[in-house]
């Protein structure tokens, strides 16, 4: 299995060395793509990006001459596009056959870009990559057969029917579980739900849900 990080960067530039993110924590990743200022959220935890991906209109050009010298390979794009830096980073993954990516996100940001990552990362173009995001403090998983998570007995948890209405969808270890349910578009039925103990499941038979776990308080 081929395992890819994608570090994406947010309306601030990260500066110096960052705790050590916990979904990095004992992960192998064959390949290493930073999002133009995503490169800064790299070097900050540690990571050496194999490549930068983007329009860089917001990276360091030093930081990213340094990258380049450092055997990065840059994949520079028009500013005026058609698609998100994240979108073209996902799309070379699928290029490269990754099958798991995990990406990481700066923080909040705009909403507009927020909701854009999410609906980019539930698109059924990226059905082949099983994916796990961390965005605005958020832990965001597309479920298109069954997932699992983890946390605390209490942890919300989210299920937000996307790109249309995702059947079958069932749940293991929620307080308000749901049997084989029909999520339509724009349904607010899988909104904050709560895990019963540390570990909980969905999955779903058809179309795809977002399942979204906020930061659990420390």
């Amino acid at each position: 299995m081929r395992t890819a990080v994608v570090f994406v960067g947010g309306p601030h530039r990260v500066t110096g060395p960052q705790p050590a993110h916990p979904a990095l924590v004992g992960l192998h990743a064959q390949r290493v793509v930073a999002v133009d200022s995503g490169l800064h959220l790299a070097e900050a935890l540690g990571w050496r990006a194999d490549v930068v991906v983007g329009d860089m209109d917001s990276v360091d050009p030093a930081l990213l001459e340094r990258a380049r010298a450092g055997g990065a390979a840059v994949e520079r794009h028009p500013e005026d596009k058609d698609a998100t830096d994240l979108e073209l980073a996902l799309d070379g993954l699928l290029v490269d056959e990754v099958d798991r990516a995990v990406v990481i996100g700066a923080d909040g940001g705009r909403m507009d870009h927020l909701i854009g990552g999410l609906l980019t990362l539930c698109a059924p173009r990226y059905a082949p990559l099983r994916l796990r995001a961390w965005l605005g403090g958020a832990l965001v998983v597309p479920v298109r057969d069954t997932e699992r998570f983890s946390g605390r007995p209490g942890r919300q948890v989210s299920i937000l029917p996307v790109h249309g209405t995702a059947e079958g969808v069932r749940t293991d270890g929620l307080r308000w579980p749901l049997h084989g349910e029909r999520l339509t578009a724009g349904s607010s039925r899988g909104i904050s739900n709560q895990m019963v103990s540390d570990a909980a499941a969905v999955s779903v038979d058809g179309g795809c849900v977002a399942v979204v776990l906020p930061e659990e308080e420390r």
